[in-house]
């Protein structure tokens, strides 16, 4: 980082470091590289795959360079905590992290190495676990508000962390990978794990016998719509996942989309894949399009919920070129049911039944409750009060540094560059002089600087040898929020105050000019547009 990105980041890490000891946390500082044991103990040495960086010491020791620290801090808590009394506690650092992103970008996102926020709470129980939980719900929140951040806190999926709930922080942006749905009544979840309500289909009425028709050709959903005259909210679509090497049919209704991270709560693995065309006629000896699950008894089905209780559908026959047509779940074919389905726009919230909507958002922090996973992996247990060994029951917090100032980039900008909040900015105020050879705008210019720094304000002197208009354009766009400029005006008792969110100009007094400079930064917007 230069100079001025960097000191936006400490100020944003003062904050988080303020916010984390207001709730009891304590500080550490762990290594960067870790051996591969710790991570063997938890069983992610292999679930994290080329997402880690592995090397080895010149002893041939496996080692990498560290994601996340769960396993470190577990180590930690093993060997240090050994009764209920030491209890709880709340570890946090501020470090490195190292991740071998398959797509790393030219920013400050989906990057290789990133400056990551990390805690961790050890609690006796889960009555513990909510506390520790919660406070760092509040300390985020506060944490987001101070740097004037809009955000969105929405339930989410725990991927590789493994645990019972987690929650992220999103902020709307369209540099941001993820997608969340929300509803006005303020409902919202990451696409990994919304719900919604569906509208009623009126299915064909009666109980009819599956029909084996002729579909040459027809292997996708839609060309089977188009030969048979069936809708595809109407179709079954089979999939086949191998699942750690099981494979599972998954049934969806026509024009749904299976969403994976659902399919991995389900199965409880995140080890899983579709599987090939040549792997599906081995086991159906038929092509991926005449797939269904009529007379399968093999192997696992898993059917989404809004297959249920319906009626005289369309699936493949496992035939090539056939379908069946009457087809009805749970009489002709049994399977396990489970929300597996992605959320599409215009689908109604389960909350109050409004439309729902979808928008683009970055993460900038997300918390866990991790329960068991890796106190019961590695071992890292306390007596309780009636002295019998206890796993320690965990939570993992982390807030994204970047992330926050990239998000705060997202938010406030215009053409003319960033509109720093006042907290982050690199610095609060910028005194531009335009006539560094001039004896009374330079000792001005220099008395506001000091006058200014010695108030605690965080002052950029502009004293450059360039013309006027490279320095405002300068000060606009790396986006300090107020401008004194003092120029050929100071001969008639005036100079320029500027507000960088709304561009507002004026000529003050110039012996007013701290104090007007210092009433304009208190009142300042704290998100600034």
């Amino acid at each position: 980082y230069l100079p001025l990105a960097w000191r936006t980041l400490l100020k944003i890490e003062d904050i988080v470091r303020e916010e984390m000891n207001r709730i009891g946390a304590q500080e550490f500082y762990l290594p960067a590289i870790h051996p591969a044991e710790v991570w063997k103990e938890s069983g992610r040495w292999v679930d994290m795959g080329d997402n880690m960086f592995r090397l080895k010491d010149r002893t041939g020791r496996d080692m990498c360079l560290g994601m996340t620290h769960e396993e470190v801090f577990t180590t930690i808590a093993r060997d240090e905590l050994r009764s209920y009394r030491d209890l709880p506690q709340i570890w946090y650092q501020i470090q490195v992290k190292f991740r071998d992103e398959p797509r790393p970008k030219s920013g400050l996102l989906r990057v290789r190495q990133f400056i990551m926020k990390d805690s961790y709470s050890f609690d006796l129980e889960s009555s513990g676990l909510d506390v520790a939980y919660n406070l760092h719900d509040q300390a985020y929140r506060r944490i987001f508000e101070r740097c004037g951040l809009r955000f969105l806190a929405v339930e989410a999926h725990s991927g590789a962390m493994g645990g019972s709930e987690s929650q992220e922080f999103m902020v709307a942006s369209e540099a941001g990978e993820d997608i969340v749905v929300f509803c006005k009544c303020g409902y919202a979840a990451n696409l990994e794990r919304a719900v919604s309500r569906l509208a009623p289909i009126e299915d064909e009425a009666g109980d009819r016998t599956p029909e084996r028709v002729h579909t040459p050709g027809q292997k996708t959903i839609q060309e089977v719509s188009d030969f048979l005259k069936v809708p595809k909210s109407k179709q079954i679509k089979s999939l086949v996942y191998l699942v750690e090497s099981k494979p599972y049919l998954l049934l969806m209704r026509g024009d749904h989309q299976l969403n994976e991270a659902k399919l991995g709560t389900v199965v409880g693995s995140a080890v899983f894949r579709p599987a090939t065309p040549e792997e599906i006629r081995e086991a159906f000896g038929a092509d991926p399009g005449s797939l269904g699950p009529v007379g399968v008894t093999s192997l696992t089905i898993i059917a989404d919920h809004a297959l249920k209780g319906r009626k005289n559908m369309v699936c493949g026959a496992n035939e090539d070129n056939y379908h069946l047509l009457h087809v009805t779940p749970e009489e002709d074919f049994q399977a396990e049911f489970h929300d597996l389905r992605q959320v599409e726009p215009g689908e109604l919230c389960t909350k109050c039944g409004q439309p729902l909507e979808l928008t683009k958002t970055l993460e900038v922090g997300h918390i866990f409750k991790l329960g068991y996973k890796y106190s019961k992996s590695m071992g890292a247990t306390v007596l309780n009060q009636d002295g019998v060994e206890t796993p320690i029951i965990m939570g993992s917090y982390g807030i994204g540094l970047e992330r926050i100032l990239v998000g705060a980039v997202e938010l406030y900008n215009d053409d003319s560059g960033i509109i720093w909040p006042r907290p982050i900015a690199p610095f609060e105020v910028i005194i531009t002089m335009l006539r560094r050879d001039d004896p009374d705008q330079y000792a001005t210019a220099m008395k506001y600087h000091e006058e200014l720094t010695r108030r605690g304000i965080d002052c950029l002197l502009d004293d450059r040898e360039e013309r006027p208009g490279v320095k405002f354009k300068d000060a606009e766009l790396i986006g300090i929020p107020v401008r004194i400029t003092v120029g050929k005006k100071l001969g008639q008792g005036l100079v320029e105050l500027f507000s960088r969110h709304d561009k507002v100009n004026r000529d003050i007094p110039a012996d007013r000019a701290v104090e007007e400079a210092i009433a304009l930064l208190e009142a300042y917007p704290l998100c600034p547009r």
